[in-house]
């Protein structure tokens, strides 16, 4: 088996799989060289959003063999990978790797250097920690939504990248890495607990200090970094596109004005907060003039903090990503490359995502499961067949 490239190269992941954060963490990991083992149900259900399996991306690069959990010997077998693993990451409700009789004190005590890694949206304990929901509420209760939205409108949902991805997989990732270096000096494991709702707090620092600082102090949609100020705002264009400005200081707000010309002449100062919306209706009938395209040879490149508002599929297409060789194309699905990028450990192209139980079987081989007993367990349902040929 060849082995894979970058930073993570020889780290063994164990991902028991799942929908949401945990599975991109896994991917993330993969991403960077590690060898990530996802143990997928025998009986697959539906997870998440149906799609086929080259456009479920979250499971590129990873392996994938099936397990019935609800059997004895696919416990077993669980148990075994993971005291051969480096990490194991899960996403489901507390309680539930414990009642699968594989929660941390458990694999711990037969793998004292595992990195266990959970990730849930409530955390591990706490009054609402065993409460189902998604992304929009872990936002909700972290603050984040509230302050996501328009002037006068209620909060806006937005994707589910800041609790699912941010506040989640990164944290998770994050909480692995910090587990894995540390184990490093003290040959000892722990276990990660990633709350999604604890991950958007921390991202929230940033504006608790402007809150703090009583310099966010209006209703939403009214300050600066929320839609208030008319220089943080996006603005459409005379064909149906927008762009984005964002001159927060004043030596790009004159890159901008002086860029705009004698259009903006009769614009008044972009700090006079109380005249933000005289401002900005003013600035939004200069951008209706020109399409998205002119503005773009305008003033794509220069300190005015500018930037098209691309469509996903735009995206890729854009020169500088062209040029950065951010986005590929695998198996006929556009997506991005992995981030960030090593100067001497780079991390390679990855694979397309693999049906479930497709090439598993040659971590577990490789990881020191006797092919026989991977027969015998193939032969008895707790595997899948299809694996070893049978």
């Amino acid at each position: 088996m060849t082995r894979k490239k970058g930073p993570l190269a020889g780290v063994k992941v164990v991902e028991f799989a799942g929908i949401g954060p945990a599975p991109m963490c896994g991917m993330l990991l993969s991403d960077m060289g590690a060898d990530v083992l996802r143990l997928d149900r025998l009986v697959q259900t539906d997870l998440g959003v149906p799609r086929p399996t080259h456009l479920d991306l979250a499971n590129r690069g990873k392996q994938s063999l099936t397990v019935d959990l609800k059997q004895a010997e696919g416990i077993a077998l669980a148990g075994e990978l993971v005291a051969g693993a480096d990490v194991l990451i899960e996403g489901f409700r507390p309680g539930t790797m414990e009642r699968l009789g594989l929660g941390p004190e458990v694999c711990l005590a037969r793998n004292p250097k595992l990195v266990y890694g959970r990730v849930t949206g409530f955390g591990q304990d706490g009054p609402m920690a065993r409460a189902a929901g998604h992304d929009l509420n872990y936002i909700a209760m972290a603050g984040a939504l509230h302050a996501i939205g328009r002037e006068g409108a209620a909060p806006t949902p937005p994707l589910n990248l800041l609790g699912d991805y941010a506040g989640g997989t990164m944290f998770l990732a994050w909480g692995v890495a910090c587990a894995l270096f540390e184990a490093q000096r003290s040959g000892k494991g722990q276990v990660v607990d990633a709350a999604m709702v604890d991950g958007v707090a921390v991202l929230m620092s940033a504006l608790y200090g402007l809150l703090g600082g009583q310099l966010h102090n209006g209703p939403r949609g009214t300050n600066m970094l929320d839609s208030g100020a008319p220089f943080y705002e996006v603005f459409e264009c005379s064909d149906g596109g927008y762009v984005s400005i964002a001159p927060i200081e004043h030596r790009f707000r004159d890159v901008l004005l002086d860029k705009l010309g004698a259009e903006a002449a009769g614009l008044p100062d972009l700090g006079d907060r109380a005249r933000w919306p005289e401002t900005k209706a003013k600035l939004a009938a200069i951008f209706r003039t020109r399409t998205r395209a002119q503005w773009c040879e305008l003033l794509e490149g220069t300190d005015a903090c500018f930037a098209p508002v691309l469509a996903p599929l735009e995206a890729p297409d854009h020169p500088h990503n062209r040029a950065r060789g951010t986005y590929t194309e695998i198996d006929g699905v556009v997506q991005a490359m992995p981030a960030p990028r090593f100067s001497r450990t780079p991390a390679e192209r990855p694979r397309g995502p693999e049906a479930p139980g497709a090439s598993g079987v040659e971590l577990a081989l490789a990881w020191g499961v006797p092919r026989e007993r991977l027969a015998a367990l193939a032969g008895a349902g707790v595997v899948g067949s299809s694996v070893l040929g049978q």
